[in-house]
């Protein structure tokens, strides 16, 4: 009697694929947290006080080349004029009275361009702004 033969099995192994994807998945969840939402700024150098985390935040972002940005929260909007600026700045407050301001102007832009907005923002009924610095280059490396 002769014997059966065995036949091979034609199946893909798809455990190290799983293996991989797993990886990859930890690898985003640990990384996604760390990127910082909004407009890349090269903010001055200056040592200050970190901004406490229980408020929220509205940030207003003047870039290199004057252009303004909104941020509040994960949500940016710009380039914005002038006046829509002012406009959107002015509706967050109505909306939550108690959000805080914060101006963060690149430090190769025109330094007209950030007194223009903090100057706006004063006469809009906005009493506290902020100022971002970045002490990175003091040795803290925090951005603030």
């Amino acid at each position: 009697m002769a014997k059966p033969r065995r036949r091979q099995m034609a199946e893909i192994n798809v455990v190290p694929y799983i293996d991989v994807m797993l990886v990859l998945l930890v690898i985003f969840m640990i990384t996604a947290p760390l990127i910082t939402q909004g407009v890349s700024v090269d903010l001055p150098e200056a040592e200050s006080e970190p901004v406490s985390s229980e408020q929220e935040i509205a940030v207003i972002n003047i870039d290199r080349s004057g252009n303004l940005f909104f941020t509040v929260g994960a949500d940016t909007t710009g380039p914005l004029e002038f006046e829509e600026l002012l406009t959107m700045v002015r509706a967050q407050k109505e909306v939550k009275p108690h959000i805080r301001f914060a101006l963060g102007g690149d430090r190769y832009t025109e330094y007209g361009n950030v007194v223009k907005v903090f100057v706006a923002l004063k006469k809009g009924g906005i009493e506290n702004v902020a100022l971002m610095t970045d002490d990175s280059a003091l040795g803290n490396g925090k951005r603030k």
